[in-house]
C-alpha cells in the first residue's frame, strides 16, 4: 500500500477516479451507497487504498446539516462516572449502536456550573444531531436546554418533570425495590433499615419509595440513611448512620451495589457477620455484586440493554422513523446470592 507522507496533497474524487479507471460519477455514486458494478467496485477500493483517500465529512455535513455525531452526556461527578460500572455500560451499549449506524458518540460530562455552560455552547453550535442523557434531575437545565432546542434526544431514566412524549428508557425502580424488600424481609429479618442514595433524581427516590411500601407499618423511619451519591463512600458513611441509630440492625437495603459494597466493609469493622447478623442487598447486579465477599443479593439491571435502546431510539428521531412516545421499562428480576 502506498503511503501518503503528512506534507502530501490530500487525495480528492478524480484521483481515485483516475487510479480506478472509472467516471468521477462512478465514485461518487460507491461513496453515496449507490449501485456499481462488481469490477468497478473492486477497482474502486483498491484505488482508495493506494491513493489514501478519506472521504471529506465536512463537505457532505454542510451539504446534509448533519454532524453524524451524538452526544452522551452524563450528570455525574467525574470520580462517579469513573467508577461505576452501570455508567460504563450504559454508555458502552449506545456506542455498539451509534457505531454499527457510523455515527460517532461525544461523550459529555457536567460536573460543574463552567461545564453547563460550555456544553450548551456545543449543543447550540450543531456540533451533534442528537442527545442520549443519563442521570438528569428534577429542573435540570440540561434538560431546559434540548426541549426549547427540540433536539432528538432520549433519557436514560425519566426526571418528574419530564413531559410523558419524551422518549425515556429505564426500569420500574420503586417495584423492583419493593420486591429485593420484601424478599429480604421474608428471611425473618425485622429490623431493616435502607441507605437511600440520589434521592435529587428519579431512580433514587423511587427506591426508597419501593423500600417504604415494602415494609409498610413496620417501616422505622430513624432507620433510613440519606446519602448523596452512589458510591462506595456514602455506603460506609451509612452504614455507620444505621449502626449508630440502631446498633441491633439485622437487615440493610442498599440503593446500589456500590453503596453495598461499602455498608460490607464498615460491617466488618464493627464485627458483625453477613448474612448471619445483618443481612445486605444491593442494587443493579453490577460487577461489584460478585466481587464482594458474600456475593450481593441485588436486582438487575439491564445497563448495556439500556445503552442501546436509548441509541436507538435517537436514531429512529434522526431517521424520522415512527416510534411509540413516552417510556419503555424494562424487566429487573432479583437475583438472589448469599449476602442475604
Amino acid at each position: 500500500m502506498q503511503r501518503r507522507n503528512a506534507t502530501s496533497k490530500r487525495a480528492t474524487v478524480h484521483d481515485v477516479a483516475a487510479a480506478a479507471g472509472v467516471s468521477r460519477g462512478t465514485v461518487s455514486r460507491f461513496l453515496h451507497g449507490g449501485y456499481v458494478s462488481t469490477a468497478a467496485r473492486d477497482a474502486i477500493e483498491t484505488a482508495i487504498t493506494e491513493t489514501g483517500y478519506v472521504p471529506n465529512t465536512a463537505a457532505r455535513n454542510l451539504v446534509t446539516q448533519r454532524s453524524q455525531a451524538v452526544g452522551f452526556i452524563v450528570l455525574e461527578p467525574q470520580g462517579q462516572l469513573l467508577e461505576d460500572p452501570n455508567i460504563g455500560a450504559i454508555m458502552l451499549g449506545a456506542n455498539a449502536v451509534f457505531s454499527a449506524a457510523d455515527y460517532q458518540m461525544v461523550n459529555l460530562v457536567v460536573d460543574s456550573a463552567r461545564d453547563l455552560a460550555r456544553i450548551a455552547k456545543y449543543l447550540m453550535g450543531g456540533f451533534v444531531d442528537g442527545v442520549i442523557i443519563v442521570s438528569a434531575r428534577a429542573h435540570d437545565p440540561i434538560t431546559r436546554i434540548v426541549t426549547e432546542m427540540a433536539l432528538p434526544a432520549t433519557f436514560v431514566g425519566h426526571p418528574p418533570d419530564l413531559g410523558r412524549d419524551v422518549p425515556y428508557v429505564g426500569i420500574d425502580n420503586v417495584g423492583s425495590a419493593r420486591a429485593i424488600t420484601e424478599r429480604l424481609a421474608a428471611t425473618g429479618r425485622r429490623r431493616i433499615g435502607m441507605i437511600a442514595a440520589a434521592l435529587d433524581r428519579d431512580s433514587g427516590a423511587d427506591r426508597l419509595l419501593g423500600f417504604q411500601l415494602a415494609l409498610g407499618e413496620r417501616l422505622d423511619a430513624r432507620l433510613v440513611a440519606k446519602v448523596r451519591y452512589y458510591d462506595y463512600v456514602s455506603g460506609m458513611h451509612g452504614m455507620r448512620v444505621l449502626l449508630d441509630r440502631e446498633p441491633r440492625i439485622d437487615g440493610v437495603v442498599a440503593a446500589s451495589d456500590f453503596v453495598a459494597a461499602g455498608a460490607l466493609q464498615v460491617l466488618r469493622e464493627a464485627g458483625r457477620v453477613v448474612p448471619e447478623d445483618v443481612g445486605i442487598v444491593g442494587f443493579d447486579d453490577s460487577p461489584w455484586a460478585q466481587r464482594t465477599s458474600p456475593a450481593l443479593s441485588t436486582v438487575h439491571q439491564p445497563a448495556n440493554e439500556l445503552g442501546a435502546r436509548a441509541a436507538d431510539l435517537v436514531l429512529r428521531q434522526l431517521r424520522g422513523a415512527p416510534f411509540e412516545p413516552g417510556g419503555i421499562l424494562l424487566p429487573t428480576p432479583v437475583v438472589w446470592r448469599a449476602s442475604a
